[in-house]
């Protein structure tokens, strides 16, 4: 193996590099043990065809949400592996030693900037195209240290591109190994593709979101500005490759029993199994690529969860089955100390014209603390989401803190000469917020980003002008983010408030010992003769 090797000779400098820059991903132990199990005892390498076949990926009949489903999809999958050792793990006489399986890792995963990762991931692609045999318009530098890449991509080929970052992902969270036949669900992610095609290529106002066909549009998207889309949009989207490679190097180490544990991914895989909700996996996985935070893994939970329906524990509030209104909506999500995600599904007032079906958008909303009672703005950091029919994120600008507002009616009918309005609402300023949901949870208000510094100013519905916009509200969900701990706080408030409640409704008769004693008798004493004298016991 490389590391006993290296205790019987010189180690070189090269390979101390190496050794220190795997060492500080933390992958260093897991590279050892990999190499050793895969190496050959009698020449201390790796042949190129045990590391192909460790990274293999296979799935020979995915179910596809989407209408749109590119038939090389699956075989592009069984080229993954052979492109990441062909690009990589360079290869002697003998095999891969243990200098080039650490050098190729550090090329594909080591510490790097976010471009360069995206850069990989092209790469990646390109190859796996090249080997399925269909044309890519991407170059590359083959003699550039830093990878520099000329041309475009197609609508389609960005199908293929997040789809294949999907799977990896998939296979990284079902824990099943190469070995084992596995059933991938390969999300919609339309909105993610439509997100990158407006910011990449030159599209006019007519241009038809909702009835796009993402397959058999032909725009180029330079790939310059595809590299900036996915910094400013999917930042994470790389780490899919890292967590890939890693898992199966751990299955190579691990047996096959242990590799794959009870997290492994099971439910309702139909296509129509989560559209009901609005949180669908590829709306779910589309927030998740935003820069990391504290919630990324809670979200990722939801993502590969094949069944979302199934994660009760999650929806804390869903209009159409605790009801509509304020006040239901306060009654599920109070008590809740944890990020929250609002999702708003609503259509405009002339969303019917020249239509008999109804256009409908989803924004979204995403606080990092429970919801309060209060009349001012409050929050410590938020996002806005464009979520359908196209994806954008908007982070905090850092100019206001406006980041949530949420009030419901006094209890004391005190009167107000300016009573502030009763709602839900994130960003801009009272009376002027730029999401704002009334009280009835029936009209939604969505005024232009002019209005807000507190959020990165950007459209949230697709043709939004500068003039507020009304829309009927057809759906709300709110899901917690805050795991575990957040959902068994709520659960102990909730329980405490009914017990409060039920001690409230019940009148102990036993504080009254008798009917002399009784405030009744006092009072009827008072009726029938006011100006009696009564004795006062002392």
């Amino acid at each position: 193996m490389g590391a006993s090797s290296s205790t019987e000779q010189p180690v070189s400098a090269e390979q101390r590099e190496l050794e220190n820059i795997a060492a500080s991903t933390g992958a260093l132990p897991l590279l050892q043990k990999s190499f050793s199990n895969l190496s050959d005892p009698q020449t201390n390498a790796i042949s190129v065809q045990t590391l192909q076949q460790c990274f293999h990926l296979c799935y020979e009949d995915p179910v596809c949400e989407s209408q749109q489903k590119p038939e090389s999809f699956p075989k592009l999958l069984d080229h993954l592996g052979s492109s990441i050792v062909d690009l990589f793990f360079l290869s002697e006489k003998g095999g891969i030693n243990w200098l080039g399986f650490l050098g190729g890792y550090v090329k594909c995963c080591g510490r790097m900037s976010t471009s360069m990762s995206v850069n990989i991931l092209l790469r990646i692609f390109a190859m796996a195209v090249k080997k399925l045999g269909l044309s890519s318009n991407l170059e590359f530098e083959p003699d550039d240290a830093d990878c520099k890449i000329n041309g475009s991509l197609l609508p389609s080929d960005l199908l293929l591109l997040l789809w294949m970052c999907w799977a990896m992902l998939w296979n990284v969270r079902s824990l099943k190994s190469s070995e084992r036949k596995g059933n991938l669900l390969l999300t919609d992610i339309n909105h993610l593709v439509l997100s990158a095609v407006v910011a990449c290529a030159e599209v006019d106002s007519s241009f038809d979101l909702w009835n796009c066909d993402i397959v058999g549009l032909d725009v180029q998207l330079p790939v310059g500005k595809f590299l900036n889309w996915a910094i400013t949009t999917a930042p994470t989207l790389p780490d899919c490759l890292t967590q890939y490679v890693n898992r199966r190097l751990q299955i190579s180490v691990l047996a096959e029993d242990e590799a794959g544990s009870s997290e492994s991914i099971s439910g309702d895989m139909s296509p129509n199994a989560s559209q009901a909700l609005l949180l669908t996996h590829g709306r779910a996985w589309a927030i998740s690529l935003a820069p990391r935070s504290t919630i990324t893994e809670e979200i990722l939970k939801l993502c590969f969860s094949a069944d979302i329906v199934g994660t009760d524990e999650n929806l804390l509030y869903r209009s159409s089955t605790h009801g509509k209104g304020l006040n239901r909506f306060w009654s599920n999500v109070e008590g809740y100390h944890g990020p929250l995600l609002v999702l708003i599904s609503a259509n405009s007032e002339d969303a019917y014209q020249d239509n008999n079906k109804a256009r409908k958008w989803i924004i979204g909303a995403l606080t990092q603390q429970g919801f309060e009672n209060k009349d001012t703005f409050y929050g410590s950091s938020g996002n806005l989401y464009a979520i359908s029919p196209i994806f954008h994120v908007f982070s905090p600008s850092g100019k206001e803190k406006n980041y949530v507002y949420s009030h419901l009616h006094p209890t004391g009918r005190v009167y107000e000469s300016h009573p502030k309005p009763v709602g839900i609402a994130f960003g801009g300023t009272t009376t002027n917020e730029r999401i704002f949901i009334d009280e009835d949870f029936a009209k939604l208000t969505v005024r232009h980003h002019a209005m807000d510094k507190t959020y990165q100013p950007g459209s949230l519905i697709p043709n939004q002008g500068f003039l507020p916009v009304e829309a009927s509200i057809s759906e709300v969900e709110v899901w917690g983010l805050g795991g575990k701990t957040a959902k068994e706080v709520q659960d102990s408030y909730k329980k405490r408030e009914q017990l409060f409640t039920e001690q409230r409704r019940k009148v102990d008769l036993k504080t009254f010992a008798t009917w002399d004693d009784s405030p009744e008798k006092m009072m009827m004493d008072m009726m029938g003769d006011p100006n009696r004298v009564q004795r006062e016991d002392r």
